[in-house]
C-alpha cells in the first residue's frame, strides 16, 4: 500500500494525549485488530494481541494504558510494555514485544499504512 493508499483511522485529536484507541479491519478469521497510542504529536501502533497467549490487551474497549499513562498494559495477566517499541519489561511475556504496525500522522490525521512494520 502506497502512502497515497494509506487508510485514515481518525483525527489525531480524537485520541487524548497519553491514551490509546483500537481499530479493526476485515471480517471473521481475517480480522486484524490494532491499536494506536498517542504521545503528544506522535503515535505508536501495535497489533492488539498479547505475546503471552494471544488475547487482546484491552478487556474493556480502548483501555490499553496503565493508570499513570506511562505504559501499555495487558489487562489479562498484567504484562506491561514500553510505548515507544512495544517491549514487555514485566509480566509473563517479559522479553517479548508487541507486533508494530506502520502508522503516520499527515495533516492532523492518523494513517495506517496497511501493514505491520
Amino acid at each position: 500500500m502506497s502512502a497515497a493508499d494509506a487508510r485514515v483511522l481518525c483525527r489525531l485529536d480524537e485520541i487524548p494525549d497519553g491514551e490509546a484507541r483500537g481499530f479493526d479491519f476485515g471480517e471473521g478469521l481475517e480480522t486484524l485488530y490494532i491499536f494506536v497510542v498517542r504521545q503528544g504529536q506522535r503515535v505508536h501502533g501495535y497489533v492488539n494481541s498479547c505475546p503471552h497467549i494471544g488475547t487482546p490487551l484491552d478487556l474493556v474497549p480502548d483501555r490499553f494504558m496503565t493508570d499513570d499513562k506511562r505504559h501499555i498494559l495487558c489487562m489479562t495477566h498484567g504484562a506491561r510494555f514500553r510505548v515507544y517499541d512495544g517491549y514487555c519489561f514485566t509480566g509473563p511475556c517479559q522479553g517479548e514485544s508487541l507486533t508494530p504496525v506502520a502508522l503516520a500522522v499527515r495533516d492532523g490525521a492518523v494513517m495506517w499504512e496497511g501493514r505491520t512494520a
